[in-house]
């Protein structure tokens, strides 16, 4: 196949109709449909974190069960060989679909007028209701009450709050009796109004809107066929759900639907092959596998597309953290601050490590108390996705780890982010430190480099070589000199016949500095020490920081190993 005729990658496409109209390469998750259907609930929440393809698969589930389904886009697909779901689902029913992942006002006033908007617009869909002949005037009144335009055309969704609450079950009702049919209802990212109003300071009233329209939608709908929802969080039963009789929870631990959302190992194969990609498979399954739903391994579909899509304009390109530019991560910095309040620095070096911890896991959670306990927030992170679970759980213990690169240095780059905040606080230990290595201190500088050392969390990776193990210190020393003024750092810079590990110029006192950093793999670091400033003689490293006018150069070699070090220096 011509590479120009290749399918195009779906990066941030999540219509069913698009894909399967405009060229989009797809991976088939139609069996959701069987599956579904086959094991039957009538109010169906999957929870699963985001960028796993949630709102692909309700879009999709629209496109089936829909009045006037378009038949041609299921073609060829898993679920068109079963004809007699086909026969009996395939378009035969009214479907309401909302996402509320737009509902994000930054007060209440603001929220509750996007959920207006949000059910308003898709109200509006279904304006042949208005010269319906099978509804009264009344009826229609109500309808009007969902969909209003005023005489200039503008759409007006400030509905009442009697309006609102029951504004889903109304327009289940109006359509059941227009069709003759009952409703299909899809609620795509139904928790996303709740974590926005926990941030903002108004949750206790979401709350309140939130399970009035669910219970009104999902309890009291005798219009209602069917439900499916989708979010992150399993949100706590107590707090939306009241009322609601045997809601059917489908989270990660769950054993049934697990290769629905997210890539099997197999599906990421044919489409790296598809690609012609193939050799950048073990790469691609490093980054962006490990994740473990039920009793299926998958890929974060998300960071498949966007690689394979990068690395068809460039071969060569380093694996990219594509989770970060959807996310703040800033679950993963609260965690890390609960050091020494509940949780400890070993668990964390253990977990960077590629180790797992055994903890108990709560998946029933309400936004206002994620933050309040390490408990929960072990619980959060394996719910939105920087931990997965590893083997079966014991119970409500899990064996928990991080599942994959690209998740790793998000916790790697949040404990140095946190470290450089703090070294740039602690002003006495900064100049302390800084005056011992221009002085050619090196007792002082090994001494208090190994101080912030037990401090910090370690970054170590039993699977790593030697290099990347150096990066560890290497960042740490880095950090540390960037907040020093007057000083010009500089990272792995070229120099003389190679690379440098470090450079510091001090030009008002015309000194200069070399740091070569090794990692010990043993006790041996005095040897390292003395091959480090070998390396630095020998590659001349100091040859640039001479021409640049420095009068002293001084050469430090460094070894480190856990958390401890020592150094040499010359000059």
């Amino acid at each position: 196949m011509a590479v120009g005729k290749r399918k195009m990658l779906p990066i941030g496409i999540e219509n069913f109709e698009d894909i399967r109209t405009e060229n989009f390469y797809y991976i088939d998750k139609t069996g959701l449909i069987k599956e579904l259907l086959d094991s039957w609930g009538k109010v169906n929440l999957f929870t699963r974190p985001r960028r796993f393809g949630k709102s692909l698969n309700m879009s999709m589930l629209k496109a089936f069960f829909e009045t006037g389904c378009k038949k041609e886009l299921f073609e060829g697909l898993e679920i068109w060989d079963e004809t007699e779901i086909c026969g009996r689902y395939m378009g035969q029913f009214p479907v309401i679909a909302v996402s509320l992942k737009g509902v994000k006002g930054s007060d209440y006033s603001t929220a509750r007028s996007m959920m207006c908007s949000v059910i308003g617009a898709e109200a509006m869909r279904f304006q042949f209701l208005r010269e319906s002949r099978k509804l009264t005037d009344w009826e229609k009144s109500q309808y009007e009450q969902l969909a209003y335009v005023d005489v200039t055309g503008r759409e007006s969704f400030l509905m009442p709050d009697s309006v609102l609450m029951e504004s889903l079950k109304t327009l289940s009702i109006l359509l059941h009796k227009h069709y003759g049919k009952k409703v299909i209802l899809l609620i795509d990212e139904y928790d996303v109004p709740l974590a926005k109003a926990n941030e903002s300071g108004y949750y206790d009233q979401m709350i309140i809107l939130i399970r009035n329209l669910f219970e009104q939608a999902l309890k009291t709908n005798d219009s209602l066929y069917f439900s499916v929802m989708t979010g992150c969080l399993r949100v706590a039963k107590e707090s939306i759900f009241t009322g609601l009789n045997n809601p059917r929870i489908l989270s990660i631990t769950n054993v049934r639907f697990g290769e629905y959302f997210g890539f099997t190992d197999g599906e990421v194969r044919e489409l790296l092959a598809y690609y012609s990609l193939s050799g950048s498979y073990d790469t691609v399954k490093d980054w962006y596998d490990g994740y473990h739903f039920g009793n299926v391994d998958v890929y974060c579909p998300w960071d498949v597309v966007n690689y394979v899509d990068d690395l068809k304009a460039d071969p060569t390109l380093v694996p990219q953290n594509y989770w970060s530019n959807t996310s703040s991560n800033d679950v993963v910095r609260h965690f890390i601050e609960k050091v020494g309040d509940g949780l400890t620095r070993r668990e964390i070096e253990n977990l960077i490590a590629g180790e797992s911890v055994a903890k108990e896991i709560h998946q029933e959670l309400t936004y206002n108390n994620l933050y309040d306990s390490v408990e929960n927030m072990w619980s959060v992170l394996f719910a939105t996705g920087y931990l997965t679970q590893r083997g079966k759980p014991d119970g409500d213990l899990f064996r928990l780890s991080i599942p994959n690169r690209e998740i790793r240095k998000i916790f790697t780059d949040q404990i140095m982010g946190l470290f450089k905040e703090n070294a740039k606080k602690d002003g006495n230990a900064l100049e302390s430190f800084c005056e011992a290595l221009k002085t050619g201190d090196a007792k002082s500088v090994e001494q208090q480099f190994t101080a912030y050392l037990k401090k910090t969390i370690s970054i170590r990776d039993t699977f790593a070589r030697r290099e990347t193990k150096e990066n560890f210190y290497h960042g740490i020393l880095v950090g540390i000199l960037g907040y020093k003024g007057g000083w010009y750092v500089r990272s792995n810079k070229e120099a003389g016949e190679g690379y440098s590990d470090i450079q510091v110029e001090i030009e008002d006192e015309e000194i200069g500095i070399v740091l070569e950093i090794k990692y010990a793999h043993d006790s041996h670091m005095e040897a390292l020490c003395r091959e480090a400033l070998e390396q630095i003689e020998r590659k001349r490293y100091a040859q640039e920081l001479y021409e640049d006018g420095m009068h002293t150069v001084l050469k430090y070699g460094i070894a480190c190993y856990q958390k401890e070090c020592r150094v040499m220096c010359s000059s």
